[in-house]
């Protein structure tokens, strides 16, 4: 009889292996975080977007996009401007030097894919994705008693 594999624990596994793997390649390479990356990469889809908007786009608390984006302005890959409508907000774009970051971001993203499917069929990653895509979207509830 064989055991039904810990889903949750094996997810939580490779989650932060992945994420670890991705920022020592990124820090590295770039001299930038993985989270800065995914951060521009975020600014550049949501351009003139508010520090709100960027912490639910990446899932991270207001206090965290706070520091990253200080960060990010100190090493100078992304621009604040004040709102024109909110006067205690300021509205992120990419910089020049953070859109060299993305260009060279993404060979290195092509190959972490192209790592990440190896020795996947086709239809082995169609079912791989859709179980994410499904994981993505759930939220937990309690169990009935």
């Amino acid at each position: 009889m064989s055991k039904k594999p810990r889903l949750f624990h094996l997810l939580a596994q490779a989650k932060q292996n992945l994420f670890r793997s991705a920022d020592r390649l990124f820090t590295d390479e770039l001299k930038v975080s993985g989270t800065q990356v995914v951060a521009l990469f975020a600014i550049k889809e949501h351009p003139d977007c508010q520090l709100k908007e960027l912490a639910q786009v990446l899932q991270l608390q207001n206090s965290a996009i706070t520091g990253l984006v200080g960060r990010m302005a100190d090493n100078g890959l992304v621009q604040k401007a004040p709102s024109s409508t909110d006067g205690r907000a300021s509205l992120l774009n990419i910089s020049p030097q953070g859109a060299a970051v993305i260009a060279a971001a993404r060979p290195l993203l092509q190959s972490i894919n192209a790592q990440l499917v190896q020795g996947f069929s086709a239809e082995e990653m169609a079912t791989i994705a859709r179980f994410l895509d499904h994981a993505k979207q759930l939220d937990f509830q309690r169990p009935a008693d």
